[in-house]
């Protein structure tokens, strides 16, 4: 399964003066690379690509490790379940450039 998945905190030390989150946001980031998932972030979400069990257990962790700064969180999870398939975080857009050349012939 590929899961993107979007942690926030709120109340406490959550965010700074200018409202940003980054090092809420680090934290997450860390458990997901520590995780050893093929792992994607961006500027809004972080992907990871793994088993149904190991993919929840790394969102699980990285939602208590942002829960840190703040009393409260916000996930947004969207998840991609492909039973027998890996791999897919980059085959996903190697077939859409493909598509994309295709129509630009």
């Amino acid at each position: 399964m590929i899961a993107a998945f979007c942690l926030v905190p709120s109340g406490g030390r959550s965010s700074r003066e200018d409202g940003g989150v980054a090092e809420a946001v680090a934290a997450a980031v860390t458990v997901v690379r520590e995780s050893g998932l093929p792992h994607h972030t961006s500027s809004m979400f972080t992907e990871i690509e793994g088993s149904w069990d190991e993919c929840m257990a790394v969102v699980k962790k990285a939602t208590e490790a942002v829960s840190e700064f703040g009393t409260r969180v916000e996930l947004v999870l969207k998840a991609d379940i492909r039973p027998g398939r890996t791999g897919e975080m980059t085959a996903k857009l190697e077939r859409l450039e493909a598509e994309i050349s295709k129509a630009a012939k």
